[in-house]
């Protein structure tokens, strides 16, 4: 597989973009939460694109899937997190709704890539078959 450019993912500018809006969120978190809750949450939402970024640069389409396939796990991990933190009432509902939804789609797209990957992969393997 070449080399993926993974500034030139959307998958990745989308993921980024929302960990500047996490950030934000959790700076309206009560002190008490600065290490807990808004802590993991920032570090689950910083995941993302740091697996697509990794896998990115793995040799294989198996290898980027699989850490495509971590970055959709800490992506249910922050669309969870903010959750309890709407639960919580910490930081404004509203936004946290929103970003929520942006999550969701994100993973729709990462998803999608994951499948076009294994499709990928899938032709490859009966083109040589034939």
């Amino acid at each position: 597989m070449a080399q993926l450019r993974f500034k030139d993912l959307d998958v990745w500018k989308v993921s980024m973009d929302l960990v500047v809006k996490v950030y934000e969120i959790t700076r309206e978190f009560p002190k008490s939460e600065q290490f807990g809750l808004a802590s993991q949450l920032q570090r689950s939402a910083v995941s993302i694109p740091s697996n697509i970024a990794e896998g990115s640069g793995r040799g294989t389409r198996i290898d980027f899937a699989h850490f495509l396939d971590q970055a959709r796990g800490s992506l249910l991990e922050v669309i969870t997190q903010l959750e309890i933190s709407r639960s919580l009432n910490y930081g404004d509902s509203d936004k946290i709704k929103a970003i929520q939804l942006e999550y969701e789609i994100l993973g729709m797209r990462i998803n999608a890539l994951i499948k076009t990957i294994k499709d990928s992969k899938r032709i490859e393997r009966s083109d040589l078959e034939d």
